[in-house]
């Protein structure tokens, strides 16, 4: 039977390598996956540099590591190599003393002249090359780098985005210390630079560092742009010199400035003078509140009085924390589904009145949100109320003299509104018109509404998605957005940029390749490089025009033969049938890199359904989590099953409080076509594994389908809608909470259990709060399950992320799928 805890058992340090898979070598692959293809597929990202006057440059890769540069001019649809590489080696090579093959210049903080008659290496110093005679002389060092940020205003790092890269030059005269910038604003130490040395890594753009002395005295910290960066290091303190910033409450003539205090809110002259309390009903339990919002004329102000919203304390206990010998408790706000919201009451106040009017609440009554307060002219003002439920959004107009309120915009639906995806607004100069996001028609797509008579027209309209709105063009009034879906022939959730007149007429397509696109404009406007590429096709960069979208330059094609020739699986894409026979269902599938057509493979599902989006990954990518498990003997699959988003109306509303459905019943249809497809398929033996919303799903797949999936392992997921956060159940889920809740419940479902089930959770997760995790514990235990719980002190959401959480994954997969003991060496 394996392993089984019938109590909670947290299991650290001491780990016997003797427990472990069924093959080492198998592990041993799995292990050096990332590092086996990572970074070896040429030109899988072009760093493009645009020059003024509309041309651009980048450096190709070559095999072997060599390079070479390249310089495009799009108006004259003209690619080639910038120089002559041989001449330019040469000139270096005798200005240096240091021998450059042509094909192995600097790549690190190169630059061009704006008319890209010079450029500029740094070898072992910073030399300029003359284009017109190849002569390269020696040229000063510069210190204009990336921006230093002053330690006390730069923000934690962010998501990742774009890859990009860093250099640091290290000019001082003493060894200066790198640390990444952690999102939860902790430091992890890179690298220590010695003077005049330099250091690079690649990185993200969403990634802050920080340099500091050995010392540990901090002096600045450094972003990079999407085409990388020079950070050149002093080894002083960048000072602090805290930006202008607008004075909260100050009208635009300068004249009055609106204060919150004590409950109350006060006008003041802004130059000094008799301050008025124009408030006296606020109370600690109903304050009155920012932002105070004034109209342009600076006559009317608007602010809102709350009631604050209901205390919900999430308290977690940290059993061994790194700084003390006792336990440590800690407590944040964490609303969640059916708690008590803040009330907001708007308030409209015209200088030279005794007191602010209430605006009446009728058409606004219970506000999930309100958001978007703007005045559209000295007498009108709006905002937006997404209404608790999410099955109302309105945009309201108040009138500034009377303090009415009207309904400009209104949008229901029986199902919800996704107020977080879907759900983009924006009043147009004049505030007669406004762009609004709607899926009335079945579909996401965008309206021109009349604000005076809440006419709406479309803008873009078909049976495809408007995925995201790039820009908006007023002057033009045309607007550039994000679709997928457009062309019936291809993967429906690949991306493509379009451009639409505001009247809907002049649909122009800026993109054509088959796969997911993403582009990057030159600093005019006039053109932009398109890449795009599937998980099945290494990135196509090329040059296009963007006031028609016309192909000018080819610029490169990946080149991944040589991680083929070492063993990389490419993704193989499917598509099968769903439930209702007729709508396809997409999908990924990873093998082995030793993979044998002529022996069975277990199937393990890398599951998240959550409904806010579809997570079948659509770039190509040689590194997953989904790649590495596939290693272990395992034919891996990914899935976007119906209730997932960016699709019709109907394929996302199968989630609508009913969470727990997570499109399982396309996702075992496409599993059994699959199967048919690739008769190495073993449906007799299928797990699945999932963090956060996939854990959820992983843990229902096991209760509602355990005749189906065999073995899961969850981990930190959010099995009782009710335990996880307020804004994404009832988003999904609804409110009020209705009967749906609890039948949902992993807690509820617990005594259904009959396969091989794996908890993981962080014990310091501040995401979904862990007790849903020990409530499902407590539920197995009671119905008498046999089960097996894994903890990890200090460790957050996505316990899998841990080392240990990660083997015990790949361990249990290993045990319960293929039948043996799990072992580490041979």
């Amino acid at each position: 039977m394996g392993m089984r805890f019938w109590v909670v058992a947290v299991l650290v340090g001491g780990i016997s390598l003797g427990w472990a898979q069924g093959s080492a070598a198998d592990y041993e692959r799995a292990a050096r996956f990332g590092q086996r293809f990572g970074g070896k597929v040429l030109n899988e990202r072009l760093n493009i540099t645009w020059l003024p006057g509309g041309k651009a440059w980048y450096v190709r890769q070559l095999p072997e590591g060599k390079t070479e540069y390249v310089l495009i001019e799009p108006e004259k649809r003209v690619k080639r190599l910038a120089f002559d590489h041989a001449r330019v080696a040469s000139a270096l090579s005798s200005a240096t003393g240091r021998e450059l093959a042509p094909t192995g210049l600097p790549v690190a903080r190169t630059s061009f002249s704006d008319d890209a008659m010079k450029v500029r290496f740094f070898v072992q110093g910073m030399f300029e090359v003359d284009l017109k005679n190849y002569t390269a002389s020696r040229v000063p060092l510069e210190s204009a780098g990336l921006k230093a940020f002053a330690p006390e205003e730069v923000p934690r790092s962010e998501g990742g985005g774009e890859g990009t890269s860093i250099t640091f030059v290290n000019q001082s005269e003493e060894p200066l210390k790198v640390h990444w910038i952690l999102e939860d604003g902790g430091l992890r130490e890179y690298q220590v630079i010695q003077p005049g040395k330099e250091w690079g890594i690649q990185t993200y753009v969403g990634h802050y560092w920080l340099v500091t002395k050995t010392d540990g005295t901090k002096l600045a910290v450094y972003k990079p742009s999407e085409s990388g960066g020079t950070a050149f290091l002093d080894g002083k303190r960048v000072a602090f010199n805290p930006p202008s910033r607008p004075v909260p409450g100050l009208s635009p003539d300068g004249k009055w400035r609106v204060r919150f205090e004590g409950s109350q809110v006060v006008l003041a002259p802004a130059a000094g003078g008799d301050v008025r309390r124009i408030t006296s009903d606020g109370t600690p339990g109903n304050a009155y509140r920012g932002p105070a919002i004034w109209s342009p004329d600076s006559r009317t102000v608007a602010f809102y009085q709350e009631v604050p919203e209901q205390a919900r304390p999430l308290n977690i206990v940290l059993t061994t924390p790194p700084d003390q010998f006792q336990p440590k408790l800690t407590t944040r706000q964490y609303l969640k589904p059916g708690d008590e919201l803040a009330k907001p009451t708007l308030h409209i106040y015209r200088v030279g009145d005794a007191a602010p009017r209430k605006v009446d609440n009728a058409l606004f009554p219970n506000p999930f949100n309100l958001s978007g307060e703007a005045w559209l002219d000295s007498k009108r003002f709006v905002l937006r109320y997404n209404q608790r439920g999410h099955q109302a959004m309105r945009l309201i107009e108040v009138d500034a003299e009377t303090a009415v309120a009207r309904i400009a915009i209104n949008e229901e639906s029986p199902t919800f509104i996704d107020w977080t995806r879907k759900s983009y607004y924006r009043v147009l100069p004049g505030g007669k018109e406004a762009i609004w996001q709607s899926e009335r028609s079945g579909w996401s797509h965008l309206y021109m509404v009349d604000l005076a008579t809440g006419v709406a027209k479309p803008i873009t309209k078909g049976n495809w998605v408007m995925r995201e709105v790039v820009s908006v063009d007023e002057e033009r009034r045309q607007i550039t957005f994000q679709a997928s879906g457009v062309n019936p022939k291809e993967d429906p959730y690949h991306l493509h940029f379009y451009r639409v007149g505001l009247d809907g007429k002049g649909l122009v397509r800026l993109t054509e390749g088959d796969g997911n696109h993403r582009v990057q404009f030159s600093p005019d406007g006039r053109f932009f490089v398109a890449t795009y590429s599937r998980a099945d096709l290494a990135p196509v960069h090329e040059v296009r025009r963007t006031s028609d979208g016309a192909k000018l330059i080819d610029l490169e094609r990946a080149d991944a033969s040589s991680i083929i020739r070492e063993g990389f699986q490419v993704p193989k894409r499917f598509v099968a049938k769903g439930r209702d026979g007729e709508t396809d269902i997409w999908g990924l599938v990873y093998l082995p890199t030793n993979f044998d057509p002529t022996k069975k493979y277990p199937v393990v599902e890398d599951i998240y359904a959550g409904p806010h989006d579809s997570h079948v990954p659509k770039n190509w990518h040689t590194n997953a989590g989904g790649m590495q498990i596939a290693e272990l003997g395992f034919i891996v699959v990914r899935i976007d099953g119906m209730g997932t988003s960016n699709r019709s109306k109907a394929f996302h509303d199968v989630c609508h409080k009913n969470i727990a459905d997570a499109g399982f019943p396309d996702r075992i249809l496409w599993m059994k076509a699959l199967a048919k497809e690739i008769p190495a398929t073993d449906l007799s033996r299928v797990g699945i594994f999932g963090t956060s919303a996939g854990g959820q799903n992983a843990l229902h797949a096991l209760l509602l389908h355990g005749d189906f999936y065999k073995v899961g392992v969850a981990d930190c997921g959010c099995y009782d809608s009710r335990m996880d956060k307020i804004w994404w159940n009832e988003q999904w889920m609804g409110w009020p909470i209705g009967p749906h809740y609890e039948a949902q419940s992993g807690r509820t479902l617990a005594k259904n259990l009959t396969g091989k089930l794996l908890l993981l959770l962080g014990e310091n997760d501040t995401n979904v709060d862990p007790a849903s995790t020990y409530q499902v514990v407590d539920a197995l235990i009671k119905a008498n399950k046999d089960f097996d719980f894994v903890t990890i002190p200090n460790v957050g959401h996505g316990a899998v992320g841990h080392p240990y959480g990660r083997r015990m994954q790949q361990d249990f997969l290993v045990r319960h799928l293929h039948g043996r003991e799990p072992r580490w060496s041979e």
